[in-house]
């Protein structure tokens, strides 16, 4: 049964799928085009400083792919309003198990390509002194913040679009709220305390912040 589900979510996300995984493969590569093997150390600050621009675009690739395999785990079965799930003889856990661990396998290929083009560019780049090359951690980095989105865009695809709808409706009140208070010099932030547990460790969005670079000290 995992199977055909593997198939078939190969089959509706192998397009996007293969372009993320092309973006994932050059993006290492890019950043080893910002990188001068005769750098003194007062220029290496500099190069570090210019890696950590790219570097934004990690965390980003990383949600996309997870929001492209949870949309399209579920696509289908929203389509058909869940006749098909229904009448597989399988528990309805089981069946979101599958689903789950069918995109979680997909999400390994933009990881790989991510690893293999961070190994070329740590291996035909000639690095100034105190800086090395971590190709694996970043591509292990990546593969674990991709799960993460998926898992958190999996599950609110899973719903009904009315329950998409109130997440959607429940940022937009605490944005609006935010403003709100800023245009009357409130001093309650918010939007920052709650962020501020969301992407501070232990907050579970904690690996997307901080430093995304294939280079560093």
């Amino acid at each position: 049964m995992f199977k055909a589900v593997l198939y078939t979510q190969w089959k509706w996300t192998r397009l996007p799928l293969l372009i993320l995984a092309l973006a994932a493969f050059a993006l290492p590569l890019v950043s080893a085009r910002q990188m001068a093997p005769d750098a003194e150390y007062w220029n290496t600050q500099g190069l570090l400083q210019s890696l950590d621009a790219l570097g934004a675009f990690y965390p980003l690739l990383a949600a996309t792919v997870g929001l492209i395999l949870a949309a399209a785990a579920w696509a289908a079965d929203h389509r058909g309003r869940h006749v098909y799930a229904l009448s597989l003889p399988l528990p309805r856990w089981h069946y979101v198990l599958l689903r789950l661990g069918a995109a979680a396998l997909l999400l390994v290929v933009p990881a790989i390509a991510m690893w293999l083009g961070a190994l070329i560019a740590a291996t035909v780049t000639t690095l100034p002194p105190g800086l090395h090359a971590y190709p694996t951690t970043l591509a292990l980095r990546f593969a674990l913040a991709a799960f993460i989105a998926l898992t958190l865009f999996f599950a609110v695809s899973a719903g009904t679009s009315r329950t998409a709808g109130y997440v959607l409706a429940a940022i937009g009140v605490l944005v609006v709220a935010q403003i709100a208070i800023g245009l009357f010099d409130l001093k309650l932030q918010i939007l920052e305390t709650i962020l501020y547990q969301i992407y501070i460790w232990p907050g579970p969005l904690e690996i997307f912040v901080g430093r995304w670079s294939l280079f560093d000290v």
